[in-house]
């Protein structure tokens, strides 16, 4: 398939996304804020106070209404996912004229909730009706779903130490999470505390000044060509979105709470199985996600690296899957396997700087192929595993973490020489010479038994318990570990600005935060191999 050069849809200007330059990441950090300005305010004090706010506002969040869809009838499901993914692209365009109107929001306090709130609130609830329409006509209930159409803003708060301050997510009156599901089935859209802590940190740059939504640098312009907020693009990553990995302390813990816990151990099913399928050295990209946005161009508004399955695209059957050639050594793996594409902004541009997902979207810098691609599956530590169904979709970690909170994420950033003393969830790495990059996902391993997949792609798999059990009648299958190893130049802190960054690919009002970073699996093995597989991993043995 190659890198995906088919005609898209017509998305933001570039020089949006560029324009995002002006976002004030101030020295504190994000935090959490319940901001609906308006102009006809009486109070001149509180006029002042939105107006300075307004200069300030970074990324726009929205409930996640495809998360809250636990019980989709079979029969909505197609219909229902193209409408959730018209919600994404109705974000990533808010966001874009977020990034372009910063002059408006500075001389108009009411600016952001009436020119770009209120509408995006309108849409939203259009396309939240016909997902509601369409599970009732499928005999499913879906009530109270508009509650999860309103959006808000995160801003930026100062602070005089200039710490990093980890906004706590509240959603009493600031964001709709929605319901949970009741035994009936229903959709609830109400309220919900997540209570997931969000390191929302960012970075003053004191050497520019933001003028009328252009801004200037002062002379403080990188090698990479970052603007004054961090990143090539002007929407991240930022200083504080780094440490130095020699100064991070000693953390080893993978992934975020119970999410990602190694399931094998040295009891039960010990053995493993590693599959080789390269690094995706043929270049084979697209910004589709065939799981959440089947049939939808772009449904990912980031590039993806693609190995194993060789016909992974939005518009790919379950059919056309398992008949497709594979990248993997044994070629009765075709399974596919795919994450964000890791970038480093050194001011360059990789082939896809004009395109949906990659330059327009704010995904730019030069793709970096993976050193490594480590592919194994092991077994679990209370007992044996039983082999994996045909198509099964997992999807671990949360490519919406930042404005989502870390109820789905799943991330663990390291370097080489490093990996069982440090594993970071919510910052990249800056490794000593001669180490490198390393991310790693332990999959869900726990399956429902059942389906291949679920309304919210997630229900029908789970995580192991921290005993290594799987919950509520779930059958423990092998547990996916990939492991990809990264030569990256080590970024600079200069000035409070991060020099030479380097991200992975995220939607744009996510801003590139280390926290998003996700990993997807489509299983196609063919039955022998996945029976030699189960084999191998319930008696001990270490196959490839």
């Amino acid at each position: 398939m190659g890198r995906n050069t088919r005609k898209r849809r017509s998305s933001m200007a570039g020089k949006a996304i560029a324009a995002s330059a002006a976002l004030a990441l101030g020295g504190g950090g994000l935090v959490w804020a319940n901001f609906y300005a308006s102009a006809h305010e009486k109070n001149s004090s509180q006029n002042n106070q939105v107006k300075a706010a307004a200069g300030q506002v970074a990324t726009i969040s929205c409930p996640d209404v495809g998360q809250k869809l636990t019980n989709v009838p079979k029969g909505a499901r197609s219909g229902v996912d193209q409408e959730l993914a018209l919600l994404d692209k109705q974000i990533t365009e808010a966001y874009a004229r977020l990034a372009s109107t910063r002059q408006a929001q500075a001389g108009d306090p009411g600016f952001v909730n009436n020119a770009i709130l209120g509408p995006l609130k309108e849409k939203r609830a259009a396309t939240i009706d016909r997902i509601r329409i369409n599970i009732q006509r499928a005999g499913g209930q879906a009530a109270n779903l508009n509650q999860l159409s309103a959006c808000t803003p995160q801003v930026v708060q100062t602070n005089a130490g200039g710490q990093q301050n980890g906004g706590q997510q509240n959603n009493g009156g600031q964001q709709q999470n929605g319901g949970q599901n009741n035994n009936g089935g229903q959709q609830n859209g109400g309220q919900q505390n997540n209570g997931g802590q969000q390191q929302n940190g960012g970075q003053n740059n004191n050497g520019g000044q933001q003028n009328g939504g252009q801004q200037n640098n002062g002379g403080q312009q990188g090698n990479g060509g970052q603007q004054g907020n961090g990143g090539q693009a002007g929407n991240g990553p930022v200083a504080a979105d780094f440490v130095d990995i020699t100064k991070a302390g000693n953390n080893a813990q993978l992934g975020v709470g119970q999410n990602g816990l190694a399931a094998n151990g040295n009891s039960g099913s010990k053995g493993s199985f590693t599959t080789k399928c390269g690094t995706n050295g043929n270049d084979n990209h697209n910004t589709d996600n065939v799981i959440v946005a089947p049939g939808v161009t772009n449904g990912a508004h980031h590039l993806h690296d693609y190995v194993g399955n060789q016909n992974n695209d939005a518009f790919a059957s379950d059919q056309e899957l398992a008949g497709a050639g594979t990248s993997c050594q044994n070629q009765g793996d075709k399974s596919s396997y795919f994450w964000p594409v890791l970038r480093v902004q050194d001011g360059s541009q990789d082939f896809d700087q004009n395109n949906d997902g990659g330059g327009k979207e704010g995904n730019v810098g030069k793709i970096l192929q993976p050193a490594q691609a480590q592919l194994k599956f092991v077994g679990n530590k209370k007992g044996k595993v039983v082999a994996m169904p045909t198509a099964l979709r997992i999807i671990t970690g949360d490519a919406k973490a930042f404005v989502n909170g870390n109820a789905n994420a799943n991330v663990n950033w390291s370097c080489t020489g490093f990996e069982n003393k440090v594993q970071l969830k919510d910052k990249y790495p800056i490794c000593p010479q001669g180490s490198q990059v390393v991310r790693t996902s332990n999959f869900q391993s726990c399956w429902d038994g059942q389906n291949i997949d679920s309304a919210n792609h997630r229900t029908h798999v789970a995580f192991v318990q921290g005993d290594g059990s799987c919950a509520n009648g779930f059958k423990a299958i092998p547990q996916l570990q990939v492991r990809l190893v990264y030569n990256v130049p080590a970024p600079k802190i200069q000035n409070g600005q991060v020099v030479n960054a380097y991200a992975v690919d995220t939607f744009p009002e996510n801003l590139h935060k280390p926290i998003t970073d996700h990993n997807d699996f489509i299983n196609f093995f063919s039955k022998n191999l996945m029976n030699k597989m189960v084999n191998c991993i319930n008696n001990g043995q270490k196959c490839q």
